[in-house]
């Protein structure tokens, strides 16, 4: 079966993203597929993973990122299809290119890849504490009629978390499937802990090995809300030893750095682009903080659980999904005041939380069980497809 994905949320210096797409490539031929990955890049070009391949077109960059670019128009994707000529479609983005899947005069069954939850990144973030949910969802009715549309054309529409399908389900949508996504196979563990490291960070932290190491991973964007987290760990670190590290970069730095101001207790570490290194830095970590509760799986927080790191995460979301009760500690989204409570309830269970998380981690579900669950539904929905 020739799977083409047309991936508009594809960025060379992404992450969980990156990392997902990037372990499709490789994975594919060994399950039998045959894989073409189609991305709006800078330059025209073509990336051989073995039988698999990551094309990209030249295309403009997108103007609130400049590390993602977008397809200039329809015609160029429906162009990319007509050549390729699959025999299922991905659309990974529910925006415009979802659309132009969506509109394609080709014949092959297609999936939608719910990768990105704009209501909850934005929509929700912006108007939370102001109006209900469901006001805003009234508000925001086109955009819940634009994936009703995008349903009735695909035959199936993916969610990685069960939080988001159920979401997607109670919006009027009927082609919803849960498939879960997973870590990197063979590279976190607990057995990486290093209390070196450790120690060296919060040295840097300006604070001895007895103190908490919290870490944080992700895009400095608004929508990961960093300075929530920031808030958050100030306010806990009053009345206890905490250092926060954090990984990333971003358009969203400057807010960053100014809810961080002076304090040595808090500092910033580039992105890590070593995938041993960061397995090396999750499992030398005492607990894992995000904000964002937008997240559509929670790549981060399953790779911090495949790493014996216990969470502390909103109640809202993918991340949320993956604070299963033993490991992690879930706080009221966008209250800063509540993350503080609950990282200091996190600190007082720790020795539990960490033995509960460190059990675990060997079970932690791996991408190659989700691509092998994915692939299997394609070949369904392909059968189903040419016997009609």
């Amino acid at each position: 079966m020739h799977i083409v994905d047309i991936s508009a949320l594809y960025s060379p210096t992404g992450g969980g993203i990156r990392t997902y797409t990037q372990r499709k490539l490789r994975i594919a031929e060994s399950l039998g597929q045959r894989m073409t990955v189609i991305a709006p890049g800078a330059d025209n070009s073509v990336e051989q993973f073995g039988t698999a391949r990551l094309i990209s077109i030249r295309s403009p960059r997108f103007p609130l990122d400049r590390s993602y670019f977008y397809f200039e128009s329809d015609a160029v994707i429906h162009a990319a299809l007509d050549a390729e000529n699959p025999d299922f479609v991905e659309a990974s983005s529910p925006w415009g290119s979802a659309t132009a899947v969506a509109e394609w005069q080709g014949k092959a069954p297609r999936a939608l890849i719910m990768h990105a939850d704009p209501l909850s990144a934005w929509a929700y973030r912006w108007l939370e504490g102001m109006v209900s949910r469901k006001t805003i969802d009234r508000g925001f009715d086109w955009f819940w009629r634009h994936l009703r549309r995008l349903d009735a054309h695909f035959d199936m529409v993916v969610c990685a978390s069960p939080s988001l399908a159920g979401r997607m389900t109670a919006g009027g949508l009927s082609h919803v499937h849960t498939i879960p996504m997973g870590v990197d196979p063979g590279v976190f563990s607990p057995a990486h802990r290093d209390p070196a490291l450790r120690a060296r960070l919060l040295a840097r932290c300006e604070l001895p090995e007895s103190a908490t190491l919290l870490l944080g991973i992700g895009r400095f964007s608004p929508e990961k809300r960093w300075p929530l987290i920031i808030a958050g760990a100030v306010a806990a670190g009053y009345s206890r030893p905490l250092g926060l590290v954090l990984v990333g970069d971003g358009h969203g730095r400057t807010a960053v750095l100014r809810a961080v101001g002076e304090n040595p207790h808090i500092q910033l570490l580039s992105p890590i682009g070593d995938r041993h290194e960061m397995a090396r830095l999750m499992a030398s970590a005492d607990l894992l903080v995000h904000g964002a509760n937008a997240e559509t799986f929670g790549m981060v927080q399953a790779e911090a659980l495949a790493s014996g790191l216990p969470l502390v995460v909103p109640d809202e979301g993918g991340a949320a999904d993956q604070a299963l009760p033993g490991l992690g500690l879930r706080y009221a989204a966008g209250d800063a005041a509540s993350a503080a409570t609950v990282i200091g309830e996190a600190i007082a269970q720790l020795p539990t939380l960490s033995a509960n998380a460190r059990a675990a981690a060997a079970g932690t579900r791996t991408m190659d069980a989700h691509f092998r669950d994915l692939f299997a539904a394609y070949e369904t929905q392909l059968a189903t497809a040419r016997a009609a």
